[in-house]
């Protein structure tokens, strides 16, 4: 149970640090060699096939991310934990576009975040 709500507090500290556009905040929270995959990555950046690995490439796409999209932030809505993982759902919001539902899995291994995997329509 310990386990669980370690990865809850780590989501948590995950959308604290995303809706403040702090991008160390964020990256402090991920492993070195993290592999994250995003719909919405695949699509700005064809080359990725909608995976980047390290922080050096998660912090290339999420500062390019918050510059693109200033008003970009997450309200989250469900948080389902096991000892491995955590999903996330949330709704995405940027003014002057619709809200998306969104839905994503922290992997996480020592109390970082090894993987991560958006899922929307």
């Amino acid at each position: 149970m310990e386990l669980k709500q370690n990865h809850i507090t780590i989501a948590t500290k995950w959308f604290e640090a995303f809706n403040e556009h702090n991008l160390e905040k964020l990256l402090a929270l991920y492993h070195e060699e993290a592999q994250h995959y995003s719909p919405k990555l695949k699509i700005r950046q064809p080359e990725t096939n909608g995976m980047v690995s390290g922080k050096a490439a998660l912090r290339a796409w999420w500062r390019d991310s918050f510059e693109r999209l200033p008003t970009l932030h997450y309200s989250p809505t469900t948080f389902t934990a096991n000892e491995e993982r955590v999903f996330m759902e949330y709704i995405r919001h940027v003014d002057n576009e619709a809200d998306l539902l969104v839905g994503e899995v922290l992997e996480i291994k020592d109390g970082l975040i090894i993987a991560s995997r958006v899922y929307h329509g």
